[in-house]
């Protein structure tokens, strides 16, 4: 690296030449730690109704449901887990804490949600040739209190799953859940009413599509975050416009943005400030006004005020 200014770094945060920005970290992961309890317990509870009825009504489709379900169970854990994992503060290797097992979190939950409708999928075109009994009562009812329990469970993440994938990824989970239970009372009702078998494959391949809709995006997104791909909301050509309108700024290079979590972006750019070294405020505002216009939380700036000086980073296909 090319000699620079002895105060030629500035970093987003509040002491000395740091700052966050007057909204701090907005960004920040909010508690869904009583949703997941919540979720889980109830989850786990009608695993066990589910299976209990499906062993005393002798229904193959109940047993099968409750082991989809416990696999749920499974998601939902992952997905707590990373959110615990994230609020770690850094600690020696592990310089940024553990923020990216969120991102890890939503992958697998995608990757979960795959091969649960892939599974249904097969079973939906085997019926089409070999068709099942027509499910009992017993069987619709116990699908009823599935879509209340899922439904309740993916309404407490529902006001998280816009901004955290790592919450989408069990919102989903849990909204699919409760559209397959739908589609069981729904398939069933009808073919008690009609006596068409072909009701409950074409039912069920509804839902996989419906869910497959859903699920590409989260596994687009998580896959995306793990590449370190800007976040979506975020235009990094947007970004480097900003940068590059700043009084005194002659040229902006090695501009990276990326997502420390699934709530968290971090920013890094060599700035190009002919003359006396602008100050700490200088670094400090731009910090403060990539949190406010892009939600940017961690930015870090490194000025260079000798334009005479090659900066080793500069061509843009370095890193």
């Amino acid at each position: 690296m090319a000699a620079h200014d002895h105060a030629g770094h500035a970093h987003g945060h509040d002491d000395g030449g740091h700052d966050h920005g007057a909204h701090g970290h907005s960004h920040a992961p909010k508690h869904f730690g009583k949703a997941f309890a919540i979720g889980t317990a109830l989850n786990l509870g009608f695993v066990v109704v589910e299976a209990a009825f499906g062993l005393l009504s002798g229904s193959m489709a109940l047993l099968a449901d409750a082991g989809h379900n416990l696999s749920d169970v499974l998601g939902l854990l992952i997905a707590w887990t990373a959110a615990i994992l994230s609020r770690r503060r850094p600690k020696g290797r592990y310089t940024y804490g553990l923020r990216g097992s969120s991102i890890l979190a939503a992958f697998l939950n995608a990757l979960f949600l795959l091969v649960a409708i892939g599974i249904i999928a097969v079973e939906a075109v085997r019926r089409f040739f070999e068709p099942s009994p027509v499910a009992g009562t017993t069987v619709m009812i116990v699908a009823a209190i599935g879509i209340l329990i899922n439904g309740a469970t993916a309404f407490m993440f529902m006001s998280g799953s816009k901004g955290d994938l790592n919450i989408r990824g069990a919102y989903l989970h849990m909204a699919a859940d409760a559209a397959v239970s739908a589609g069981v009372v729904v398939a069933g009702f009808l073919i008690v009413a009609t006596g068409w078998t072909w009701v409950d494959p074409v039912v069920s391949l509804v839902i996989v599509a419906v869910i497959a809709v859903g699920t590409w995006g989260l596994l687009r997104d998580s896959v995306n975050m793990s590449l370190q791909a800007a976040p979506e909301d975020i235009e990094p050509g947007e970004v480097g416009e900003y940068l590059r309108a700043q009084p005194r700024v002659a040229g902006i290079h090695d501009l990276h943005i990326w997502p420390m979590s699934t709530t968290e972006t971090a920013l890094t750019v060599h700035l190009h400030v002919p003359g006396p070294y602008p100050g700490d405020a200088f670094a400090a505002r731009i910090a403060r006004e990539l949190k406010q216009k892009f939600g940017i939380d961690h930015p870090t700036i490194q000025i260079e005020t000798d334009l005479t000086v090659d900066c080793a980073l500069e061509p843009d296909h370095l890193v």
